[in-house]
């Protein structure tokens, strides 16, 4: 098992007490939104997987795991690109959940959902995740959960909210749109992680996350 691996694992060891409310999160949304499918993995990216995202830096500030961090046999930078990976990771678990609830949403009330359909939710969502990753994460690390916290989870989601809203009303994209949204989105997500490490105030020291 590769070093990133290892930290994927132990933020979902980390994340334990958090898990009943990510599912009953995603409980209520799938419930609330079942009847569109064309909004249900938007909403849940947006609204669920975000929330979900943030967990690992919670945890760590909450319970004050730099310790535990510090003596890990592993780098700085392999920490924070962890939690990236950590990110990709719940936003894969939430695709899968929310395509598959899509799909039988759209089946069951004989909706078109397919496709170029399938294609743009995908797309948009992946963009309004790494907007949302983008925003957050460098704020996290920078100041730490406690301080940052509403802040850098409030701030990107109102802005891929906001985003996703407008583009879904202005704008039909055809493939390349949604080639440039999905390219774009890699970008934001790369350059995110490239900051993150910048600005991290333990880069120098020891591995920990700043707290209050």
């Amino acid at each position: 098992m590769t070093t990133l691996a290892r930290l994927l694992v132990l933020d979902l060891r980390v994340i334990a007490p958090y898990r009943r409310q990510a599912l009953i999160t995603t409980g209520i949304v799938l419930v609330m939104l079942f009847d569109r499918p064309e909004v249900i993995l938007p909403a849940l990216i947006i609204l669920s997987a975000s929330w979900t995202a943030s967990y690992p830096f919670q945890v760590s500030d909450k319970a004050k795991l730099e310790t535990l961090y510090a003596v890990l046999p592993v780098t700085r930078r392999s920490l924070l690109l962890g939690r990236y990976l950590w990110s990709l990771a719940i936003f894969v678990c939430y695709s899968v959940v929310g395509m598959a609830a899509s799909l039988v949403s759209a089946h069951v009330q004989n909706i078109a959902f397919a496709g170029p359909a399938v294609a743009e939710v995908l797309a948009i969502s992946w963009a309004a995740f790494a907007l949302n990753i983008s925003i957050q994460y460098p704020l996290y690390v920078r100041f730490g959960y406690l301080r940052a916290g509403l802040l850098g989870t409030i701030l990107p989601i109102a802005v891929a909210a906001v985003a996703v809203t407008r583009f879904h009303l202005n704008i039909r994209p055809d493939a390349m749109w949604l080639a440039l949204i999905a390219v774009a989105g890699a970008v934001l997500f790369v350059i995110s992680a490239a900051v993150a490490t910048i600005i991290d105030p333990a880069k120098s020291g020891t591995a920990r996350w700043a707290v209050t």
